[in-house]
């Protein structure tokens, strides 16, 4: 899988090419954003790499721009699943928190803290809320984080973040690729694009809890043998190891619960979630995704953002637009990520929002890895 997606034209001005060097060394490091004012998002902003090449009319950012960073602090961002009645419960407490909820309801139509504070469970984990709600209380996290003493500094001093799966449009807009509320807007048509892909066939995911990458993998063609194509499974989600999430067409999902236990493995576990996230079954989600994200004004991030399609961060905006159009479809490279990030010099790392899902990977993937929950 390529790293970047290369537009290649015929006719290549040069004339708009600038390089701007931050005052104190060539950096893509960038200070974060996330803050409330009078109903907008209000940015931080330290001097910034810009690289951009002028075609035709049109102005294109170097994908590239981030290849050669050195993350030393980075923020990271649950998926669903780390949803949980009474996240959010901290947010009252916090002017800026509270502002952002309040906003979503305006945005969603509905009491949004109130679903995620009193559920009930069933409502919150279903795929068209638990996608907001999580997006919404691991921003509110952020405020919670800067309310605190040193809690700016530490919002400053990240130079890389990503998240998992749901959590990559929350890094996003972290990152300042888009404002909080177009990213709940992509983050609603997405939960409801892949709840009416699950509805369009049934399918199911599985964590396989105690194998490693290339096991898990056997464990899937022996299952596929066994099952029509249409019932075929895949890993879905890169997380740790010994915990790969598998999904597929539930009969195929069946099998491999059936036959897990002949490879070995220690368990398994059905996840609670509407159908086969990170598959083709998630296909008729795309096209309402690329509407919306062609709709959608995405700028190139202060800092990187690691995607989870390819594990790498990217800088164009149209290339993040087909990134996260392929996401839906693609499996979850989050232990690839995770290992990257530490093997560059990754020092100290945050989780913000709901639940410790992430914390507890991190450990699983490094022992020594340091690591804090911040939650909201």
């Amino acid at each position: 899988m390529t790293s970047s997606i290369v537009v290649v034209a015929p006719s290549l001005s040069l004339n708009n090419l600038s390089v701007a060097y931050p005052h104190s060394r060539m950096s893509s490091k960038l200070s974060s954003f996330v803050g409330l004012n009078h109903g907008f998002l209000r940015c931080r902003h330290t001097p910034r790499v810009n690289m951009s090449v002028s075609v035709g009319s049109e102005t294109r950012v170097n994908d590239d721009l981030f290849s050669n960073y050195n993350p030393s602090s980075s923020f990271l961002f649950p998926g669903q699943g780390a949803q949980a009645v009474g996240m959010g419960a901290e947010a009252h407490k916090v002017p800026a928190a509270a502002a952002l909820f309040s906003q979503a309801n305006h945005i969603l139509g509905y009491d949004l803290l109130d679903v995620c504070t009193n559920g009930p469970k069933e409502k919150l984990d279903s795929t068209v809320l638990s996608q907001p709600a999580i997006y919404v209380t691991s921003l509110a996290a952020v405020e919670i984080l800067r309310a605190r003493e040193g809690g700016q500094q530490i919002i400053d001093s990240v130079d890389v973040t990503c998240g998992l799966s749901l959590g990559e449009y929350t890094a996003l807009a972290f990152a300042g690729a888009f404002s909080f509320e177009d990213g709940l807007k992509l983050v609603k048509l997405r939960g409801e694009a892949m709840q009416a892909a699950s509805d369009a066939a049934k399918s199911a995911m599985v964590s396989i809890i105690g194998l490693d990458a290339e096991k898990v993998q056997k464990l899937c063609d022996a299952a596929n043998e066994e099952v029509p194509e249409e019932e075929r499974v895949q890993i879905a989600n890169f997380l740790c190891p010994g915990n790969y999430a598998v999904s597929g067409g539930v009969k195929g999902i069946e099998v491999v619960e059936a036959k897990a236990k002949s490879f070995k493995a220690r368990m398994t576990v059905r996840l609670a979630v509407a159908g086969a996230f990170h598959t083709k079954f998630m296909e008729p989600a795309v096209s309402r995704l690329e509407s919306a994200l062609a709709a959608t004004e995405i700028r190139t991030p202060r800092i990187p953002v690691i995607s989870n399609v390819d594990a790498q961060p990217h800088a164009d905006p149209d290339t993040i637009k087909k990134i996260l159009a392929r996401q839906v479809t693609s499996p979850v490279q989050w232990e690839t990520t995770l290992k990257m990030l530490l093997n560059k010099g990754l020092k100290k790392s945050y989780e913000l929002g709901p639940g410790k899902v992430i914390v507890g990977i991190m450990k699983r993937i490094d022992k020594a890895a340091e690591i804090e929950n911040i939650g909201a």
